[in-house]
């Protein structure tokens, strides 16, 4: 007996601490319900950060001390104050326009945990070209590949249209997850409530 496919869309930023939460959470709800139900992970650029701002290194360096609230999230993501000499990202743009890059090679997954993960709690500047392509040599990407899917007009379109997608559904913040029949889920939730709305998903859909 095939298993009930369920469809998540999911609108997050690579730099947005909860939507790294939400990322590690939803794969280990995915892993959770494998056996029952086929859950289908659907990732859709936000740009909290669209266009290029300068940001005083002590600032910013402050600003991450505020990861450790996120961090004491069940099934969170791993985080560190920022604790290298690295500048801090200049925008959402790059790692939004890299992930679909990775995704080219049917890596998308790998790569969107690696480069957040870099973020986070290695403390790299995952806008800057070489640590984006450092993080694909990492995940086994064909580099040569990425380099030039990322430097291709047609991802940096795909980026702005998942964000205007988003503006015209309404969702002003992230992570939102997208459910069947256009309700919305917004926030990093906790595992046992992605669980709930599954269950009640698969209910509705049995009593139909």
């Amino acid at each position: 007996m095939s298993r009930p496919r369920v469809v998540f869309t999911v609108w997050s930023d690579v730099l947005c601490p909860w939507c790294y939460n939400a990322a590690v959470c939803l794969e280990r709800v995915r892993e959770d319900v494998a056996a029952e139900i086929d859950l289908e992970l659907r990732w859709k650029s936000y740009l909290l950060r669209p266009n290029p701002e300068p940001r005083p290194f002590e600032k910013f360096r402050r600003y991450t001390e505020s990861w450790m609230r996120p961090a004491s999230q069940a099934d969170s993501g791993e985080f560190r104050v920022w604790a290298t000499d690295e500048d801090p990202p200049s925008h959402s743009v790059p790692p939004a326009v890299a992930v679909k890059a990775a995704a080219r090679q049917g890596k998308f997954s790998r790569y969107h945990h690696a480069i957040m993960h870099a973020y986070f709690s290695r403390n790299l500047n995952v806008t800057a070209p070489e640590t984006m392509l450092r993080v694909a040599a990492e995940c086994g990407l064909d580099t040569e590949a990425f380099a030039r899917d990322f430097d291709d007009p047609a991802l940096t379109r795909a980026v702005a249209d998942d964000h205007n997608e988003a503006v015209r559904l309404g969702i002003s913040g992230v992570p939102c997850v997208l459910l069947e029949g256009g309700i919305q889920l917004p926030g990093s939730q906790d595992r046992n409530v992605y669980r709930k709305v599954l269950d009640r998903l698969l209910a509705r859909e049995g009593a139909a």
